[in-house]
């Protein structure tokens, strides 16, 4: 999908170019923040496999893989945010090649199990995103963290309305821990 920089994106890639840099920490950035960053783009690159089989698998009609393909356009831009915290600390993020990811049975055959599939994964991502930002020691982090976890409440609800019928969930959306949202991932990767 070609990248359009609107005025909000280009603002959202330079605050986070500029809290993944070495100078945006005295002293870098705290282990916890380190922790949150490895877990988010192992959900990242989790999401952006989800996205990638569930086009391929082309159950949707256009509305509905227009949709698609922005949430992966946002998974994109969010591994790239949370990548970068990593680089910025002179660490090296996991990529696609380093996991092995793998699915229930059955769970790209259709509309239904593609959406319960997808429901479960934002589900996951927007949990992990708000455990992150309760967690986070940089307060420069929690809003582009929030942020994310804003962009990850909408795409849960397109698959809570394909999968329920209901687009709207619970008033307030789980925080998860790092073990629990490790404990999570660990169901979908080999």
């Amino acid at each position: 999908m070609p990248r359009h920089l609107t005025r909000s994106s280009f603002l959202a890639t330079a605050a986070l170019a500029t809290i993944a840099a070495p100078a945006a920490w005295a002293d870098g950035p705290a282990d916890q923040d380190l922790a949150n960053a490895r877990l988010l783009v192992a959900v990242e690159l989790l999401l952006a496999d989800f996205y990638e089989r569930a086009l391929a698998a082309r159950l949707f009609d256009a509305g509905g893989r227009d949709a698609l393909k922005r949430a992966r356009f946002n998974e994109g831009e969010h591994l790239a945010a949370v990548s970068g915290i990593l680089t910025g600390a002179g660490q090296t993020p996991a990529t696609a090649d380093s996991i092995d990811f793998s699915y229930p049975s059955r769970s790209f055959d259709s509309r239904g199990t593609v959406a319960r599939l997808g429901l479960a994964l934002e589900r996951l991502a927007l949990g992990a995103y708000l455990g992150a930002v309760a967690s986070s020691v940089s307060r420069s982090l929690t809003l582009p963290l929030a942020q994310i976890a804003a962009s990850e409440a909408q795409h849960l609800s397109i698959f809570q309305r394909e999968a329920t019928g209901h687009p709207l969930g619970n008033s307030f959306g789980d925080a998860l821990t790092i073990a629990q949202t490790s404990d999570a991932l660990a169901g979908y990767t080999s």
